[in-house]
């Protein structure tokens, strides 16, 4: 999730690392053929990172691949340009919009409990709030905000996309009310889907789900972030993932996030930085490892009665720029569907700030998962094409390894 829409990809080949993982009891009786087979498959995925690092034009890229209960790790490229020290193992990493899927969860969660529902009113729990410039929340439902329909506008596209744009938000605290009023000086951009509409309009706006985050506080009292943590992270014993707040910094170790600006013809290093400005939309830190570890257990249903995760899951087409680089992506309440080449389906949910790519696909019951993180990007649209559907090809390949059936 960049503060506008898409950010994009950039350069150069340096070392690469590549770590296999399994549970401590799993290791302890692993056969020499065990290990010579995780060896096998930590090269062919150091491999594919150095493939995408070419191919997509990033400074690093680390990805760590799940299969069955077997975790491998690897890496490409120097995780620090001006030292040229490794990809850290583990490292702290700025989930953008990945954050969306830990907030529909919440928000599933508090439906399942019933003490809101997917057809309540903006209004109804914001009073007043979403009014003004054609704007009303009386109309737009909680499932409008979940699933991005809607209508209102995307506040991250007046935020620039300069670097100087970048340097007068970068330490800068924003909160929801100030995002949603930004959001609000614009009309919306189409009127809120009716629920049973099969193919309503769509348009990917931070808005929703900033919004999404004052309604769990107005319900339970505490910020998203604190319910989050209670609901999702320690249940799941996530001790990589938290909201930063105004801390602009990533707890070691981490990788070093780079951007290319349209005024600037060096990279700029985004790593420090507040991320107050994406609030529900895109806030956390967290990790590889966290992440594939909370999607499984989304699809798997541990978070979720099988109601609720199948309302999660009741998906809509998404626009043509879209199906563009991802053919036959559809859109759920904080998740997204694509179709893989060996059958069935990966769910997930990506993000995407300034210097850094964030994908993640599960199969459709956990059995196989991937998350890719790729830093280098660029603002121009021929570089960022190129880099996502080298993303969008390496992840599909992963999944879909020969030989595979459907999964």
């Amino acid at each position: 999730m960049t503060r506008r829409r898409c950010c994009v990809l950039a350069v150069t080949l340096a070392g690469s690392a590549v770590v296999a993982t399994a549970p401590a009891a799993a290791a302890a009786t692993a056969t020499a053929t065990a290990a010579h087979g995780a060896q096998a498959g930590g090269a062919r995925l150091r491999r594919e990172a150095e493939w995408l690092l070419r191919e997509g034009g990033y400074v690093n890229v680390a990805i760590l691949l799940r299969d069955g209960s077997e975790r491998i790790e690897a890496s490409a490229g120097p995780g620090d340009l001006r030292t040229g020290q490794p990809m850290p193992r583990g490292g702290a990493l700025r989930a953008g919009s990945a954050t969306k899927a830990f907030v529909a969860t919440v928000v599933l969660q508090l439906v399942a409990e019933r003490r809101l529902s997917l057809t309540d009113s903006v209004d109804r729990w914001l009073p007043g709030l979403v009014a003004g410039n054609g704007n009303d929340g009386r109309r737009v439902s909680v499932r409008n905000l979940l699933g991005h329909t809607s209508g209102l506008h995307n506040y991250s596209n007046e935020l620039g996309d300069t670097a100087a744009d970048f340097e007068r938000l970068r330490f800068r605290h924003t909160g929801p009310a100030e995002l949603v009023a930004a959001a609000l000086r614009f009309p919306p951009s189409f009127p809120p889907a009716a629920p049973d509409d099969p193919a309503p309009n769509w348009e990917y706006s931070n808005t929703n789900y900033v919004l999404a985050g004052m309604i769990i506080e107005r319900i339970t009292g505490r910020h998203w972030a604190e319910e989050v943590r209670a609901r999702v992270l320690r249940p799941l014993g996530l001790t990589g993932t938290h909201a930063p707040g105004d801390d602009p910094t990533l707890p070691a170790p981490y990788a070093h996030s780079y951007h290319r600006f349209p005024d600037r013809d060096q990279w700029v290093d985004t790593t420090v930085r507040t991320m107050s400005w994406a609030d529900a939309a895109g806030e956390l830190v967290t990790t590889h490892a966290d992440l594939e570890r909370f999607f499984t257990a989304l699809l798997r249903g541990r978070l979720l009665p099988p109601a609720h995760l199948a309302l999660m899951r009741e998906t809509v087409p998404m626009p043509p720029d879209f199906e563009q680089v991802m053919p036959g992506v559809r859109c759920g309440l904080g998740l997204m569907r694509q179709p893989l080449p060996c059958g069935g389906y990966r769910w997930g949910h990506g993000g995407d700030v300034e210097g850094s790519k964030i994908r993640v696909g599960v199969t459709e019951h956990g059995r196989r998962g991937v998350v890719i993180v790729a830093n280098g990007t660029y603002t121009d649209d021929e570089h960022g094409l190129r880099a996502e559907v080298a993303v969008q090809q390496l992840t599909d390949r992963l999944l879909c390894p020969e030989g595979s059936a459907r999964r």
